[in-house]
């Protein structure tokens, strides 16, 4: 997928950091200003829309973390990408409380500013693309563009749609959304989750039954297939079902009509369904636990729901999003919010719950909050355990180009303690203190003083 290209403004008293790092990200497509300071810089925002700014932290008059707290201030919503030349770990982390939304420092490697102002510019819409995104689905990222795009082409139509993606992702929202955008969306839309209910309890559920089919059957009920007449049914977890059942499913789909249980009157059917599935349905009919003619009666246009570690860029909307709905819903959290840096964990965290799994989080911290300022000791501990990558990566990999990167990310993880940051590398606080000298790390900490022995 093509790269997002975007307006960047470069403020930074350093000429050469200003020209080399301008043509870098002109090489790479992106169109660039550059400012000598922060006055000017101002100056260049009051001219121009920017798309991302790269600030430096240490300069002349305004320094970098006043300049971004003013921006911010002043309802600048672009993404900040904070440089740093002085190894100072406790002003980048404030600078991340103060509205940054990330940081390096200086001497950058070409290919790592590259990835992070790639990354960044996924914060900021794609120009020539909607704001509103379809059924209310949130995201602007690339990949939920293009499932966008996908979901816009097939929703008109009567065709079938198979929805795949990971559990948590949401994809009865999509099908949702395919209903809504459709001819039939003044119609019902049913929903049934086929894993949750034994198999006649579904059977019944689906089709109906007529007084007297079972133990129970009281009198003649309707199935979902003509509740929603005219509209839509979607079938969630349709590999939980099974053959038996498939084989009826697949004839309300070919023929559009069903028989109630216990009843041989055939009722003919107006129904578009819309089925789901967090498995493979070819991985089922390989292991003979789907029919094959009923996946590709279902497999007519498939939408995949890429998975929330997919795209990062979108968890700061959906944060807004979940939010916004705990100020109306959670007592005492009508100023409930989301510090900067919680924000730079919540974007590191894979998610393998999903967007399920970060709303769960957010509630959480936000009760743990007091419904103010979320910030990083409030989150799960394994979204705050996310830090240990760093350490994970450096054990594995030993020491390379990247060592210096790699200890600085580990300092600002534990928040300036050496001893944590030590413990993080799995080295010794000597070791680390050495490391840091020779690479001309200060210390920035307030607790922690160098070893006797380094």
């Amino acid at each position: 997928m093509t790269p997002r290209t975007g307006q960047i403004l470069i403020i930074d008293d350093d000429a050469t950091f200003r020209m080399t790092t301008a043509a870098l990200l002109e090489a790479d497509g992106h169109r660039v200003d550059t400012a000598a300071d922060g006055p000017q810089g101002a100056e260049r925002l009051k001219e121009r829309t920017y798309d991302l700014l790269l600030v430096d932290l240490k300069m002349p008059g305004i320094d970098g973390i006043a300049l971004v707290e003013a921006l911010r201030l002043w309802g600048h919503r672009a993404p900040i990408l904070m440089i740093s030349g002085f190894g100072t770990v406790e002003s980048a982390v404030r600078a991340l409380h103060v509205g940054a939304d990330d940081f390096l420092t200086k001497p950058v490697e070409p290919d790592v500013l590259s990835a992070h102002v790639a990354e960044l510019l996924e914060l900021k819409p794609q120009p020539g693309k909607k704001e509103g995104n379809p059924g209310g689905i949130i995201g602007r990222s690339a990949v939920m563009q293009a499932l966008f795009e996908r979901l816009e082409q097939v929703a008109p139509t009567e065709s079938t749609v198979l929805i795949t993606g990971e559990t948590g992702v949401g994809k009865e929202l999509v099908a949702r959304a395919v209903h809504s955008l459709s001819p039939r969306r003044a119609r019902p839309f049913l929903a049934v989750n086929c894993a949750a209910l034994a198999e006649g309890v579904l059977e019944s559920e689906l089709f109906g039954h007529v007084r007297g089919a079972f133990t129970g059957a009281l009198r003649d009920r309707a199935g979902v297939f003509e509740a929603a007449s005219g509209g839509t049914l979607f079938l969630d977890e349709i590999g939980a079902t099974t053959p038996a059942l498939q084989s009826r499913l697949l004839r309300a789909l070919q023929e559009r009509e069903i028989t109630r249980v216990g009843s041989t009157a055939v009722i003919k059917t107006d129904v578009r369904v819309v089925a789901a599935t967090n498995r493979p349905l070819d991985l089922l009919v390989s292991e003979g636990k789907m029919r094959e003619d009923l996946y590709y009666r279902l497999d007519v246009f498939p939408l995949v729901v890429p998975p929330l570690r997919d795209r990062p860029g979108d968890i700061p909307l959906l944060v807004d999003y979940w939010l916004g709905r705990l100020r109306e819903t959670l007592p005492k959290a009508q100023n409930v919010a989301c510090s900067s840096f919680a924000l730079r964990l919540l974007r590191k965290y894979e998610w393998p719950g999903n967007v399920r799994q970060l709303f769960a989080a957010l509630e959480s911290a936000a009760i743990s909050a007091g419904g103010g300022t979320i910030e990083a000791q409030h989150l799960p501990e394994i979204v705050r355990g996310a830090e240990q990558s760093t350490a994970t990566r450096y054990r594995a990999s030993g020491p390379t180009e990247d060592e210096r990167q790699t200890i600085e990310d580990a300092i600002a993880h534990a928040h300036g303690s050496l001893t944590r940051a030590a413990e993080l590398l799995g080295m010794g606080r000597t070791t680390l203190w050495r490391k840091m000298r020779s690479y001309g790390i200060a210390p920035d900490s307030h607790d922690d003083s160098p070893p006797t022995d380094a």
